[in-house]
């Protein structure tokens, strides 16, 4: 590997209203090299790279950027690609109902005399979609595909730009396994043909496997840059770096004081909401009792969501069928007013699409669910909006300036405790917690599982539906296993093993017709 640098960034500083994002930031990255770089939510990772890219314009932040021996000074997206530098968001940046080619070079269009050549654009990214393992027609929408061939699109679109230095934010948060794996091979290719890559990523793991250099960056700061052969790099040592101590145990202590059943499902049956002859969901029976966090385990495609969705207020599916229990009294939860009425609340597993508002207060996302606590009249009570706000803020060791400040502001963790709290402000009898701890940090996470045993600890029903098994034996009491739309066992913490739960998560079922 080269050792020269492609990338110097020197005494980079930035500050938003209130916050000091970056402070006198170093960062070097090797040409040839895939580069990681680690942090809590909230620590200036991706300011950084913005800054880099240009999302954040030259004279917005003070330092200095050098690329291949040269200054710097982008103002827009399209300056640093013009210099071959290419950032793909963890929110991907493709349009659901144009093409796989149309989305490849949407901004980059192939065309003669100003005319599109849509044979060359379909012959052109056909080859693309080979150089990142992909065998889809260039002519397939976007909505079409999954996730995970949509992270590879993205690539496919920076190779079209002629890219010599990739920068992935968060690229295998919404990923699974294989999907992830094959992601990362394909970072590898890359980087034998020369590109560099960036990657931010909260899966330690998965950066220490790939990566050859690592920096740590916490509260807007380089704590330190890791050869990750020469200096041997653990979990361990990332984590202290990330946020300033040992954490010996990455789950707290909890001392389950389960009560008497408090949620039950019976029989629940789901059909895909188009697809009505297809069953998501198969005669599923759960129950939870009161202070017992409840998780619930299964591959992508097994059912999970569909099944949490379907129960609150049947926002998912088509000829649903079952019965929902609530201390033993059968309830309604035909639709989410009911289902809030009756006690229930569900927190998304995409929280910017459906859990959030982006664009509105902290203090008015809290509230959102509950209006009616707050209101006079039909008037809300705005000194009584804010002490609530104020107090889930500090109940759920929200970080933000004030709670006014708007909610898109924040870091991943923090946007997801305020999910929690709007939740947490019905007084719901049972919560389900739809992956929680998705694309946040270690540090994060730890206070997520607090909120959770507190929950408990108040007598709540607590789901967790979880992609990560050592997550699910860390914090629940009991697991149930979904395995093609249908329980295929149920297991105590005691008993649980990851070897044991992906047995029954891949055992083939024979579904109801």
């Amino acid at each position: 590997m080269i050792e020269t640098p492609i990338l110097e960034m020197n005494d980079i500083s930035m500050e938003f209203p209130g916050v000091k994002a970056l402070s006198e930031v170093n960062f070097q990255v090797r040409a040839g090299e895939i580069h990681a770089i680690c942090g809590e939510n909230g620590a200036g990772k991706s300011t950084l790279m913005k800054v880099l890219s240009g999302v954040h314009p030259h004279g917005s932040y003070s330092g200095q950027i050098t690329y291949k021996g040269g200054a710097c000074n982008f103002r827009t997206i399209r300056d640093s690609e013009a210099r071959g530098i290419v950032i793909i968001h963890q929110e991907l940046a493709l349009i659901p109902f144009l093409s796989v080619a149309e989305n490849i070079f949407l901004g980059n269009e192939r065309a003669n005399h100003g005319i599109i050549d849509w044979g060359q654009a379909n012959k052109q990214a056909a080859q693309l979609l080979e150089r990142v393992g992909l065998t889809e027609n260039p002519r397939t929408n976007i909505v079409d595909i999954g996730v995970g061939k949509q992270q590879l699109v993205e690539i496919a679109k920076a190779l079209a730009k002629r890219v010599e230095l990739l920068i992935l934010d968060e690229p295998t948060a919404a990923l699974n396994d294989d999907d992830s794996e094959h992601l990362l091979n394909i970072l590898r290719q890359l980087r034998d043909e020369g590109v560099t890559c960036i990657i931010i990523s909260h899966k330690l793991g998965e950066i220490i496997k790939i990566a050859d250099s690592i920096t740590v960056i916490r509260d807007g700061k380089v704590i330190e840059t890791l050869n990750v052969e020469k200096d041997q790099v653990n979990e361990e040592r990332l984590i202290k770096g990330m946020v300033g101590r040992e954490m010996n145990n990455r789950f707290p202590e909890h001392q389950p004081k389960v009560g008497e059943e408090i949620f039950r499902i019976e029989n629940w049956t789901v059909h895909h909401p188009i697809d009505v002859q297809r069953v998501m969901v198969d005669q599923v029976n759960l129950d939870i009792r009161a202070g017992e966090i409840v998780g619930l385990a299964g591959l992508m495609g097994s059912g999970r969501t569909e099944l949490a969705m379907s129960v609150f207020g049947r926002t998912y599916g088509a000829d649903i069928s079952g019965n929902v229990y609530l201390k033993g009294v059968q309830i309604s939860t035909q639709t989410v007013e009911q289902a809030v009425h009756n006690g229930l609340a569900y927190a998304s597993e995409d929280r910017k699409r459906y859990g959030l508002n982006l664009i509105q207060s902290v203090k008015e996302n809290m509230t959102a669910a509950a209006l009616g606590k707050l209101a006079k009249y039909g008037v809300i009570e705005t000194n009584a909006e804010t002490k609530a706000a104020n107090q889930l803020k500090d109940e759920l060791t929200v970080k933000t300036p004030t709670v006014e400040s708007p909610v898109g502001k924040l870091s991943g963790g923090n946007q997801q405790k305020v999910s929690l709290a709007k939740w947490v402000y019905t007084d719901p009898e049972v919560l389900i917690l739809d992956e929680p701890t998705r694309g946040i940090d270690v540090g994060a996470k730890y206070e997520i599982y607090q909120i959770i045993n507190n929950l408990a600890n108040q007598g709540k029903a607590v789901l967790v539906i979880s992609s990560e098994l050592p997550e699910l034996i860390g914090i629940c009491d009991r697991i149930y296993a979904l395995s093609e739309g249908r329980i295929t066992g149920v297991v105590d913490r005691a008993d649980a093993t990851q070897e044991y739960l992906m047995n029954l998560m891949t055992q083939e079922t024979k579904k109801a017709s």
